[in-house]
Parts: C-alpha cells; sequence; structure tokens
C-alpha cells in the first residue's frame, strides 16, 4: 500500500473557499487501477492559517505514478485552481510506502 499526501497551508478565513473547491471538484481518481480512498483532512490552525491533507491511498508506488502521469489526473487538477490568496504557498507531496 502506499499513501500520498499533499499539505496546503490555507490562510486564516478562506477555510470555506478551499472545502468548497474540493467538495465541487472531480477527481477521477477512481478511473485508475490501483486507487483506494480518499479523504482531505483539516488540522489545526495558529490564527493565521490552518493545515489540510489531501489523503490518497494507493494499491501501489506504481498505482500512484500511473495516476500521476493519466489523462484523469490532467483532468483533475484543471480545475483545481484555489481563489487568489488562499493558499500560502505550494503544497507540498509528502508519500508514504506502507510498512506494516
Amino acid at each position: 500500500m502506499y499513501i500520498a499526501m499533499n499539505r496546503f497551508e490555507i490562510r486564516a478565513g478562506r477555510e470555506p473557499d478551499f472545502e468548497k473547491l474540493w467538495r465541487e471538484r472531480e477527481t477521477y481518481m477512481d478511473e485508475v487501477a490501483g486507487f483506494s480512498e480518499f479523504h482531505l483532512l483539516r488540522g489545526p490552525g495558529d490564527g493565521e492559517k490552518t493545515l489540510y491533507l489531501s489523503h490518497s491511498t494507493w494499491e501501489s508506488r506504481e498505482a500512484f505514478e500511473a495516476w500521476t502521469r493519466s489523462e484523469a489526473f490532467r483532468k483533475a487538477h484543471a480545475s483545481a485552481r484555489s481563489p487568489e490568496g488562499t493558499l500560502l504557498g505550494h503544497p507540498r507531496l509528502e508519500a508514504f510506502e506502507v510498512v506494516l
């Protein structure tokens, strides 16, 4: 199993905009072999920003990498732009092989 997470820092007060974007967009991940599940996680805030993680689970690293090269990936990311001023910096990918 392989877990891919993107870490987003969202400007305080813009959380509803960010969550709305994710609720309304089509990810197309279920069209790709090896996809298991997806979650958007809201973490702690500090008054300036709130941490979010997009968390997807895959059968293997190869399945995840195939997703990143797929037409489904291109379609999903074509409509993934957050409104101006929402993100504090670029998302940061963190990926893990499941050991246990």
